[in-house]
């Protein structure tokens, strides 16, 4: 039986290994297209503030702040959220990458300011698997409340 669990459990190990291998490039869907994110594919690994249907759906960050004040507020929080890494900050686009902890599976974020709506469109997607059970939307809902903390708090202008 002892056995068995050490077979398992080297098994799951060198499978998670080939799957961290395979998650180290981002997809080439990353990034704007006609002034939108991608869409999310038909898995339930991703949430997107400009999809159309309601699993894939989550709403758009909101601010009252100048443009570049709310861009601010967003790109100080992402470091201190776990397995967060800013990838990329363009004028009205942010990009990040979150490693999970124990198999290292990587999911890309990304954020579209749209300044004349005062809105932040969102879409988080793990780049493996089929189901990510809730993650992405978790995680999209804990940007959301340290983003509107980090507004309260940050200086005009």
């Amino acid at each position: 039986m002892r056995q068995l669990k050490l077979l398992v459990c080297s098994a799951v190990v060198i499978m998670a290994v080939g799957l961290t291998s395979c998650s180290g490039k981002p997809p080439p869907n990353l990034g704007i297209r006609d002034g939108q994110l991608s869409p999310c594919p038909d898995k339930p690994n991703c949430v997107s503030s400009q999809a159309t249907d309601k699993p894939h759906f989550i709403e758009p960050l909101g601010f009252s702040v100048q443009t570049n004040r709310a861009q601010r507020a967003l790109i100080s929080v992402l470091p201190g959220m776990e397995g967060a890494k800013v990838m990329t900050t363009e004028p009205l686009y942010v990009r990040a990458e979150f490693t999970s902890n124990t198999f290292k599976f990587v999911d890309d974020v990304e954020f579209l300011i749209d300044p004349l709506s005062n809105i932040i469109h969102v879409r988080s997607a793990s780049r493996l698997g089929y189901s990510d059970l809730g993650v992405n939307r978790k995680r999209v809902e804990a940007i959301r409340q340290q983003f509107n903390k980090a507004l309260e708090t940050a200086t005009p202008g």
